[in-house]
């Protein structure tokens, strides 16, 4: 008997064993992360520093280091990537290395130097982790969603640097990586208010999911249409729809002068998509924005090195807008 064309193209839509299993692990594989280490302190560079625990704007309690500059009236409020800590991510070393490996990324990245140029230059530093890394506590099931539980943990390092005596009357400036510069945007579309005495925000390589995960499936050489697929079952174990991660229209809320930089060539995801948050931004005449590409290279990892091996334009920004 001949089967009937809608149902042959409806078993054609269905995901083979080798994709239904590929699909499972990208799922949960975005959907929650690998906690990573907090490796090395400030004291390796010379810096005096607190160890600190501060509730989250939902009381989850994050743990951080506060490095105190003597004298000084700024405060630079750090956080990082998805899967590192505060201090960085061992990725020459497994599990992390087997994870990244196929784009490269497979070597250390070690972000306490950046805490120490940030000193150097004259400023505190609050460097922290955000839920579900490094230190800080469990929180939403242990779920990563692109930026927005995340967004309550960049309220709660406003309010703890608020909640210090010494910072009371102190400009503020952000320095959010990745994820952290996600939920950063999420934040200020949520509660603009927090964010009314931030002087600036550097913003380093913010990211779309979609565009993650499409990449993702080109490098498994999958048909993108597969992302209606993949969208479905990170919506099943998030709650969140894809689009909903993504933190462009969250960046037309943003009030604070930002710079953003990425690596071009990164194949993690695609130029045109932070080019697409960047665009969000307003463009006013009163409120500057800047981007800047790292070029010569094809590793994600190398722009979160970028500060610490050029780090002129990034202190720039920051003196010049606090």
């Amino acid at each position: 008997m001949t089967e009937r064309p809608e149902t042959a193209h409806a078993v054609a839509d269905r995901p083979d064993e080798r994709l239904d299993a590929l699909f499972t692990r990208m799922a949960a594989g975005f959907s929650t992360s690998q906690r990573s280490p907090v490796l090395g302190s400030p004291a390796e560079h010379g810096l005096r520093f607190e160890d600190v625990t501060f509730p989250s704007e939902d009381g989850t309690p994050l743990e951080g280091w506060f490095v105190p500059a003597e004298g000084s009236d700024t405060v630079v409020i750090v956080n990082h990537p998805r899967w590192f800590s505060r201090s960085g991510l061992p990725s020459h070393r497994e599990p992390w290395r087997s994870m990244f490996a196929d784009t490269g990324n497979d070597i250390e990245v070690d972000l306490v130097p950046d805490i120490a140029l940030l000193h150097a230059a004259g400023h505190h530093v609050l460097a922290y982790d955000l839920r579900n890394f490094g230190r800080s506590g469990a929180a939403d099931g242990g779920l990563t969603t692109g930026g927005i539980f995340e967004s309550s943990d960049v309220i709660g390092s406003l309010r703890y640097v608020r909640s210090r005596p010494e910072l009371r009357d102190a400009r503020i400036a952000l320095f959010s990586r990745c994820l952290g510069a996600n939920a950063t945007l999420f934040a200020m579309e949520r509660a603009p208010r927090e964010f009314e005495d931030v002087r600036c925000l550097v913003a380093c390589q913010p990211l779309s999911a979609r565009a993650v995960l499409e990449r993702g499936l080109e490098r498994q050489g999958v048909p993108v249409e597969w992302i209606d697929e993949l969208d479905r079952r990170i919506r099943l174990r998030t709650g969140f729809a894809i689009d909903a991660m993504s933190p462009a229209n969250a960046a037309r809320s943003v009030r604070t002068p930002t710079l953003v930089y990425q690596v071009h060539d990164d194949p993690r995801t695609r130029p045109d998509d932070v080019q697409a948050i960047f665009d969000a931004l307003p463009d006013r005449e009163d409120l500057p924005k800047e981007l800047f590409w790292i070029y010569g290279t094809t590793r994600r990892w190398d722009g979160y090195l970028h500060f610490q091996r050029d780090p002129d334009r990034i202190l720039d920004w920051i003196a010049r807008h606090t």
